[in-house]
């Protein structure tokens, strides 16, 4: 029986890199989500086509596992008595833990934040930031509180008096977390386009935007060609956009993200016999992360938190559906439907899918850990891939072209 166990990186994140102009940046996304740019990579080989042509480019008995998590609108910005501008930026809950309870308290909720301005910020209660004096704003009541500092992230409580839930506080002030690298103030289109049309799950301040290119005839014609299509949800953290500033990967710390699936997803998986298309990097770091967490379950631990390293030093024989039934073993004992989990994974060169045999990704920022998972899919012809990408004029990052990968050591592709 094979043994996952690969070594721990030691790629130097200086090797995979690009130069990507500023003019190949997308700073807004195309009018019809389906007419974006899609590159297919297969066997060595790329071809052009664009978006909707996606359902006829994959197997019919393909697997579609989509992240359905939804962006909320996290930036908020209050004004101190001396003038001074605070911006916060909602990254998780603390009190309570869990996002649903987060998003549906009244009067307060406790969370993670990143401050912009945090020096003039030191104590006492800021009002929210209403330079036109919206009536509606005022009616919210919205202030907030600076509890406390852990590491670069702040504790702030925000409290409000109108009798809502803080989801539609935040509908009602926040506005959409683009991403730093658009360079630009977030507009009322964003709200729609920075979010897929399959969002439900709240909790996500950065879009998994590999899947800001199907529209509903995407959906129906993957439908009408028998594909299957599933959903887990990963909430996106911040940290996707952190830049790797070390030499090595194995020195860089990478974010943990929670993310949820269902034992009817599980048993989904363990049935299914095509190939598992991963709609973005989320989709994938979850997926890949349901086997370690099953080792977990086998183990007797629970199973809660994939470390970043974890597979590269836990060795196992054991397949990946066997490690499912043993997920779903544990969820039958424990009674609970749904599995709530983290993971810190981090997928780079030396690393073999467990479960991905196609991916479906926009195109990344050079020295990202983003950008290792794609070579760890490719190998070397990742190169080859954003080469050909940069030479045919196609719009890079989160509002970009798109492109289909298929993982060349992939046992179910046919």
């Amino acid at each position: 029986m094979t043994v996952f166990h690969f070594p721990i990186p030691g790629v130097r994140i200086g090797d995979y890199t690009y130069d990507l102009p500023e003019q190949k940046i997308a700073k807004y996304p195309l009018a019809v989500r389906h007419d974006s740019k899609l590159l297919c990579y297969r066997d060595g080989k790329v071809s052009d086509h664009v978006f909707q042509d996606l359902p006829s480019l994959l197997p019919r008995d393909s697997l579609l596992v989509f992240n359905n998590t939804k962006v909320v609108p996290a930036r908020l910005f209050f004004r101190k008595e001396t003038g001074a501008l605070i911006e916060v930026f909602c990254l998780e809950p603390a009190s309570p833990k869990e996002y649903i309870l987060a998003f549906s308290q009244h009067t307060s909720s406790t969370w993670y934040c990143a401050v912009g301005n945090a020096k003039k910020w030191k104590t006492g209660h800021l009002p929210l930031y209403n330079p036109h004096n919206d009536p509606k704003l005022t009616s919210l009541g919205l202030s907030a509180s600076l509890i406390g500092q852990e590491a670069d992230r702040f504790l702030v409580r925000f409290s409000w008096t109108a009798n809502l839930p803080f989801s539609a506080i935040l509908e009602a002030s926040g506005r959409v977390p683009i991403p730093p690298y658009l360079k630009r103030e977030s507009e009322d289109s964003d709200l729609e386009r920075y979010q897929t049309i399959y969002a439900r799950k709240r909790g996500s301040v950065a879009a998994p935007t590999a899947g800001l290119h199907f529209s509903q005839k995407v959906l129906d014609d993957l439908r009408k060609r028998g594909i299957g299509i599933s959903e887990l949800t990963l909430h996106v953290g911040a940290g996707t956009f952190r830049p790797v500033k070390t030499q090595y990967i194995r020195d860089h710390i990478m974010h943990s993200e929670p993310f949820s699936v269902s034992r009817e997803f599980l048993q989904q998986l363990i049935s299914h016999r095509g190939p598992v298309v991963s709609v973005g990097t989320t989709s994938c770091r979850c997926l890949e992360s349901l086997y370690y967490l099953g080792l977990q379950a086998a183990g007797g631990r629970v199973p809660s938190m994939v470390g970043q390293w974890e597979p590269y030093v836990t060795p196992s024989g054991i397949f990946y559906k066997t490690s499912l039934e043993h997920l779903c073993a544990y969820m039958d004992r424990e009674k609970t439907p749904v599995l709530d989990a983290s993971t810190q994974i981090i997928i780079a060169p030396s690393y073999r899918f467990l479960t991905t045999d196609i991916l479906i990704t926009n195109y990344h920022q050079p020295n990202s850990t983003l950008l290792l998972l794609v070579a760890a899919l490719t190998g070397e012809d990742w190169r080859l891939i954003y080469d050909h990408a940069l030479e045919e004029s196609y719009r890079f990052l989160s509002y970009g072209d798109s492109s289909v990968l298929f993982n060349s050591n992939s046992k179910n592709i046919r």
